[in-house]
């Protein structure tokens, strides 16, 4: 392993937009294990992401921190976040989530765990 790694989110080594894809996007480095996403005013898993992925919620863990924008997660046990700019977040697998339709711009969050997987095609 080379012992300093340099990557840029301006330059990514995958993007992968959600449906459609004005609702966002994901873009990932480090072989894919970072991403930062920018989810859209309005964006709702249910309704962006599980057309891509399939399921009844996500099923991603997730360890972030978000830099812009708020976002609602809905746990499948009922337990409900409401995220913002400078939190930490940890989320099991078995959630949904969206972002307000009358917020000023996207949210955006780097996720460490969750993502090297997220929004992509199920086979």
């Amino acid at each position: 392993m080379p012992a300093l790694i340099q990557q840029s989110f301006d330059k990514p080594e995958e993007t992968r937009p959600f449906d459609p894809p004005q609702s966002g996007h994901l873009d990932l480095v480090a072989g894919g294990q970072v991403g930062r996403a920018e989810f859209a005013p309005g964006w709702r898993w249910s309704t962006n992401v599980r057309p891509i992925a399939g399921g009844n919620s996500c099923q991603q863990a997730h360890v972030g921190y978000f830099i812009q924008g708020q976002m609602t997660v809905r746990a499948d046990d009922g337990t409900e976040v409401t995220y913002g700019p400078g939190d930490y977040a940890e989320m099991a697998p078995g959630h949904n989530a969206w972002v307000p339709e009358d917020q000023d711009g996207p949210t955006v969050v780097i996720d460490w765990t969750g993502f090297t997987t997220y929004a992509q095609p199920q086979g």
